[in-house]
């Protein structure tokens, strides 16, 4: 087992994997930007070392600097969370050559997923249902609309080195596809450095349902059930749940069986997400896979009773997969808290945190790195918060979830609670009747928490 890991990342997730490496007796090193001094993720670790300026690429996103902290720390392995580096196949192959572990998968299984058509044609061969459209980058706006008459409109152009949405427009006649193949090119490149787009069919009404995997050293690959993440906007996830009001038994099933198949491929090694997009029809198609641990991986601890992070760095060490059977219990929901105001178009909002109150309670789980006094920095993600909540079933999460919102105080910013708040009282929401389109049709007219 390892004997001290250096966290690459910031703020919750990284205070996250600091409290399983204490429970398994692994010593911390907390890296940080000089706008992080005063988190909870270096005050909590057992070392700490600065690496840059405020600025993502000039610290959590600097190679150099994050090799040089784990050197000089005598670190063994480094863990990348979530986002910045996590995904990154160069990291990962310059942590090998440094013989420090990384706690994921290896460079070849990155690239082999992180290129969506790479992915999509092993994908494929795998077996594994894709939605129709083109079987590589295309080459111009004349090859654009050929394709887009071949499959049918709707079309959805993207990126082939995206992410968050980003390189991502929705085509629906011939007139638009010249416009939406620009921006979209010019989005990638500034976003990725990579300008190459894909086209495929584009699914109306859709579920966004992502499977949990787990694959060992050993060639051994499990599923954890789904997670819901249909409640998004601008395809941002902003709830996820566990199991989803849409899944029944044999669609989980045949959808668990997918995945497995999807990271058997690649012979896949770590903690990772299939997603996939599901019609009304109940046919499924795969998206993406991302080779890390999610930010939403604490609804499938809950439902599984799993330390997910703490199989994760078993894996990394060698440790065969658990043998135990996973049948989820009950029903989980994660709520992201952000420091944006939904009454003003989701503006960010940093700033100084006056007052701080988190949710307790049973079946309670609150994921942060923020406390009263902390100043939300603007150069990062907004998250500040999750909210996780277990219940016997679905309408006693519901309940327990508003409960829970309503005694979480943030005083000194605006945050996205109100927002979970009325999505939580919404009769389709509450009888699970929603899309991934279902946040854009929200009415959010309200007052500001400003």
């Amino acid at each position: 087992m390892f004997k001290k890991i250096l966290i690459a990342n910031r703020g919750e997730i990284a205070l996250r994997i600091i409290r399983t490496c204490k429970e398994m007796g692994i010593k911390t090193v907390s890296v940080y930007s000089t706008a992080d001094k005063e988190s909870l993720h270096v005050r909590f670790a057992d070392e700490a070392v600065c690496i840059g300026p405020p600025s993502s690429t000039h610290s959590y996103l600097s190679i150099p600097s994050i090799m040089a902290a784990a050197e000089i720390t005598n670190s063994d392995a480094i863990h990348p969370g979530y986002g910045f580096l996590a995904e990154n196949a160069e990291f990962a192959e310059i942590c090998q050559d440094y013989e420090i572990k990384f706690i994921g998968p290896t460079a070849a299984m990155i690239n082999a997923m992180g290129d969506k058509i790479t992915a999509k044609d092993t994908i494929k061969k795998a077996g594994v249902p894709v939605i129709p459209g083109s079987d590589g980058l295309l080459p111009d706006v004349k090859a654009a609309k050929k394709m887009a008459n071949e499959i049918g409109y709707p079309v959805m152009m993207k990126a082939t080195a995206g992410g968050g949405g980003r390189g991502m427009r929705v085509v629906w006649s011939e007139e638009e596809v010249e416009e939406n193949w620009n921006s979209a090119k010019q989005e990638s490149k500034a976003a990725f450095a990579n300008d190459g787009l894909y086209m495929e069919k584009f699914v109306e009404d859709p579920r966004h349902i992502e499977i949990q995997v787990a694959g060992d050293q050993y060639g051994k690959v499990i599923h954890l059930s789904e997670r819901d993440c249909s409640i998004q906007r601008r395809h941002q996830k902003l709830l996820e749940e566990s199991p989803s009001p849409f899944i029944d038994e044999a669609l989980r099933d045949a959808m668990g069986n997918a995945a497995i198949a999807a990271a058997a491929a690649i012979n896949y090694e770590g903690m990772g997400t299939v997603e996939f997009l599901v019609d009304k029809y109940k046919n499924f198609y795969f998206m993406e896979m991302n080779t890390r641990i999610q930010v939403e991986h604490p609804v499938t601890e809950e439902v599984m009773n799993f330390d997910l992070i703490r199989e994760q760095i078993n894996i990394a060490a060698g440790v065969p997969l658990s043998g135990r059977s996973f049948f989820p219990q009950g029903h989980a929901i994660e709520c992201r808290i952000n420091a944006e105001d939904p009454y003003k178009n989701w503006r960010p909002s940093p700033g100084l945190i006056t007052e701080l109150h988190t949710s307790k309670g049973h079946g309670v789980r609150v994921d942060t790195h923020v406390f009263s006094g902390y100043t939300v920095p603007p150069y990062y993600d907004s998250l500040i918060a999750k909210v996780i909540v277990k219940g016997a079933n679905r309408e006693e999460a519901i309940a327990k979830m508003k409960r829970a919102l309503e005694e979480f105080i943030v005083s000194g910013i605006a945050t996205t609670i109100p927002f979970h708040l009325k999505l939580l009282s919404n009769e389709d929401f509450i009888s699970g009747n929603f899309t991934t389109s279902f946040v854009d049709n929200m009415d959010l007219d309200g007052p500001s928490e400003d």
